[in-house]
């Protein structure tokens, strides 16, 4: 079944799901960190959503793979900042664990995603351009004259 539209995705669905978390989250923090921390991870948390929206528009499974590659990286990214504000006493134990716990379900669906989409490439025949036709070459006493 081909996916129409990034909507459908389940792992898209979801990374906005943590898209919430994480703005609700930083609400927060405190009011100094409104242009460090908060930023650098609600940058994060939206690139995901995004670079999968992106990457599924895209022409080709290379290019998907491509831009669900960043996606990733800035998941681990969100996962990083969430860790630094438990760490600072930003979040509680529990709101960091619930954070972490949504951040892993769409590792996971990422993955799965991930590997469908690289058997798919490795299933799919190459492919070849047209080969050129090469006559071979007459020369020119051998020629009929017109």
């Amino acid at each position: 079944m081909r996916v129409k539209d990034y909507r459908d995705l389940i792992v898209w669905q979801k990374a906005m799901d943590l898209v919430e978390q994480i703005y609700k989250l930083t609400r927060l923090f405190p009011r100094e960190e409104q242009y460090g921390l908060t930023v650098q991870v609600r940058k994060a948390a939206v690139s995901v959503p995004s670079n999968i929206a992106e990457g599924q528009g895209r022409r080709t499974t290379k290019e998907f793979l491509q831009f669900l590659s960043i996606a990733s990286g800035s998941l681990k990214e969100v996962q990083t900042h969430v860790m630094i504000a438990q760490r600072l006493g930003y979040l509680s134990e529990e709101q960091t664990s619930q954070a972490m716990n949504l951040a892993e379900e769409v590792g996971r669906l990422h993955s799965g995603l991930v590997a469908s989409l690289e058997a798919k490439i490795r299933l799919k025949p190459p492919h070849h351009p047209p080969s050129t036709i090469h006559y071979p070459l007459v020369p020119p006493h051998a020629r009929p004259r017109r």
